[in-house]
């Protein structure tokens, strides 16, 4: 062949398949399938299926990229944001920022820019406004902080013409009282020990003196005249009746209530040196009426407006009989001065109902027990808290000081009964005295040498002063005793109870 000769190329056609293959496949496939079945029927023997490890596990390959992306631009994104969050330029402002968020103010080798960087990175983290919503949540808790503290306001003049009158009537009375104790403390321990195991002895032998109906309702109430020689007693029926003691004849019945009478009191000075015809009595019930009562009539003779519609629990005379404590359901106590014959004070402080009040034997304090569990002890000169009681669980529905003028004794709704030292500003007993609530506590009016609790598991009970030892249990009544109190002269204790009876008790020997 010369290099003249044409060559001829020849290009080989390209094949083009138009659409896709996967049908094609899947048909000769099931071709196949189809020509071994057959062979198989026609020899007679089942072929095994092919041994092929099918699994449904498989690598979430694109979900974690799909997150790792999508972290990815977060980051992005946060950064972005740190770059248009606004910082202040003061490093005094970046501190303190830092410091309410609970960050460190100041990194090893952190200068002023850097750490402008760093507050911004935190804010774009947990929210450009987490500055401004912590500095709130801190106003809250503070607000909060303040609304369980005690605050005070100046008060009208009649409450500075008081409390005057208060501090020099209770200075001279205390100075007594520890004059008294001093000489107490002169005397020979064997004659002290002498005395205490004759009142032991004469406790542990009471019994039950003489018992009377008092009411067609329970006997929510009881208490002595200063004299001893006559007893009150008071009923949800919404009457109040004075007995005779101890024979129990009714001498004077008084009507005025229209509900539950809460609790009457005696005037400190009633029987003793005041006339009949003026303030001897009170009384307070559960529509907020309070009434003042004389021997002479059976209506009040002046009522005391201020508390409805919240109830009024207990009452409590000032030693001076110039001043009644009252306690009111809506969170507060008043004093009310019966000679300008107007509230003096409205004292708040506890966060529940007040129940129970008592006035200290000099008159400078009083103590409060409320159905938050907690008492509190007042300054009447002052009108400070000088002391907070907190060891309750349950509600305190009776409150009694001592005649030494420092322990206070608390009656709870959590069955026990504490002892608490004024001078220490802390409880120094816990009584387990009863199995059901304790609705009343008394100490003995002269000396304190034993206290007596009453409880809605139908007895009360004997107890000794400084050990708090039981002397003895005054069971008798069918029904929960609501109140006790002990007489003036040491002969009787009285008990009234929600079987609507009231009872006398007395050492054996007096029968």
């Amino acid at each position: 062949m010369s290099d003249d000769d044409d060559v001829q190329y020849v290009k080989k056609p390209r094949t083009i398949h138009y659409g896709s293959l996967e049908d094609a496949e899947r048909a000769r496939l099931a071709a196949a399938d189809g020509n071994e079945d057959s062979n198989d029927k026609a020899e007679g023997v089942s072929a095994n299926p092919p041994q092929v490890h099918i699994s449904t596990e498989y690598m979430e390959l694109e979900d974690a990229m799909s997150r790792d992306k999508q972290a990815l631009l977060e980051e992005f994104e946060r950064r972005r944001k740190a770059r248009s969050i606004n910082v202040s330029t003061d490093d005094a402002e970046v501190k303190r920022n830092l410091r309410q968020l609970g960050e460190p103010i100041c990194l090893f080798g952190e200068g002023p820019a850097d750490r402008r960087c760093r507050l911004r990175d935190i804010l774009s983290r947990i929210g450009e406004d987490a500055v401004v919503r912590r500095e709130a949540e801190e106003e809250r808790k503070q607000f909060e902080k303040d609304l369980e503290t005690t605050w005070y306001h100046e008060g009208p003049e009649s409450l500075r013409i008081a409390r005057l009158w208060i501090a020099n009537y209770s200075l001279p009375r205390a100075k007594a009282r520890i004059e008294e104790a001093r000489k107490m403390t002169d005397l020979p321990t064997a004659t002290k020990t002498a005395k205490k195991q004759e009142i032991q002895k004469k406790l542990q032998i009471m019994a039950i003196y003489s018992s009377q109906i008092g009411d067609t309702r329970p006997i929510s109430y009881c208490q002595f005249s200063p004299n001893s020689k006559l007893l009150a007693t008071a009923s949800w029926s919404g009457l109040c009746k004075i007995w005779s003691v101890p024979d129990c004849t009714l001498k004077q019945t008084l009507k005025g209530h229209t509900c539950n009478v809460g609790a009457i009191i005696f005037h400190p000075k009633a029987t003793v040196s005041q006339e009949e015809n003026i303030c001897n009595m009170a009384s307070c019930a559960a529509d907020g009426s309070v009434k003042l009562w004389d021997f002479q009539n059976e209506e009040p003779i002046a009522d005391i407006e201020g508390h409805m519609p919240h109830r009024v629990s207990r009452l409590g005379f000032h030693p001076s009989g110039r001043f009644l404590g009252t306690c009111c359901m809506d969170c507060s106590w008043r004093l009310w001065d019966l000679h300008q014959c107007t509230e003096v004070l409205h004292q708040e402080g506890h966060v529940k109902p007040v129940y129970c009040i008592s006035f200290q034997i000099d008159g400078s304090v009083c103590a409060t027990g409320g159905l938050d569990s907690f008492g509190r002890v007042w300054d009447l000169r002052t009108g400070r808290c000088i002391m907070f009681m907190e060891s309750h669980l349950k509600a305190i529905l009776g409150i009694d000081f001592s005649p030494n003028g420092y322990h206070i004794a608390t009656a709870s709704e959590d069955n026990t009964c504490k002892i608490w030292d004024l001078r220490k500003r802390s409880v120094l007993y816990t009584i387990p005295a009863h199995t059901n609530l304790i609705s009343d506590v008394k100490f003995q009016r002269d000396g304190g040498d034993y206290l007596i609790t009453a409880s809605y598991d139908n007895t009360a009970k004997l107890w000794t002063n400084r050990t708090w030892q039981p002397l003895k249990t005054l069971s008798g009544h069918d029904g929960k005793i609501m109140s006790v109190d002990i007489s003036p002269d040491n002969q009787y204790i009285a008990t009234s109870s929600y079987d609507r009876t009231f009872k006398f008790w007395a050492p054996e020997e007096q029968k």
